[in-house]
């Protein structure tokens, strides 16, 4: 079981924003792979379907941010998933801007989403693919990542996220995040 969870918040008025970079990566992945990530369920929109033998997952919380948590242990729960199972894709001020980290675990950080997922789950033991904002001399974190992209700036944020997609399109076939870390990271 693999379930992989885009970071967002729903609507209109966030789509171009960086908080919402985990929602854009999975969309990309899920263009790639030809799923259309609609299905309600869990305070989630959600795609399932299967590859090599194994049930994937793909959600989006339609929680907003603060509240990611409830929908991911909503969606652990009735998959039968553990956090072993899980991958978060999210913003991260604390990156440079279009850098991309892998991780196995590790804190949720200033990151509002993440802090809801660990203090839900009561762990902080599961995959994250963090894409990196920067912070541009912020004071009020929460005006930046609610604040839109620079259009010059979503080229080559569209470019990092088929990157990711093309990370994790490769790891539904190999299942290996060691091997995912080492590629990811080592840009």
């Amino acid at each position: 079981m693999i379930i992989m969870v885009g970071l967002g918040n729903p609507g209109k008025e966030y789509e171009n924003t960086f908080h919402n970079m985990g929602f854009r990566a999975l969309d990309t992945l899920a263009d790639k792979l030809g799923k259309s990530i609609k299905k309600a369920e869990c305070q989630a929109l959600t795609c399932t379907f299967s590859r090599n033998s194994e049930k994937v997952v793909f959600a989006k919380p339609i929680t907003y941010m603060n509240l990611s948590g409830q929908a991911v242990k909503s969606l652990l729960a009735k998959y039968g998933a553990t956090p072993d199972d899980l991958i978060v894709i999210y913003d991260d001020i604390d990156i440079d801007r279009f850098a991309i980290r892998a991780r196995a675990s590790g804190s949720a950080g200033t990151h509002n989403g993440m802090k809801s997922i660990v203090g839900c789950l009561g762990t902080d033991k599961f995959k994250r693919i963090r894409v990196g904002i920067g912070r541009d001399n912020v004071f009020n974190l929460a005006d930046y990542v609610l604040s839109q992209v620079k259009s010059e700036d979503n080229a080559e944020f569209n470019r990092i996220f088929d990157d990711v997609a093309t990370h994790l399109e490769a790891y539904l076939k190999h299942n290996d995040f060691e091997k995912l870390m080492r590629e990811i990271n080592r840009k």
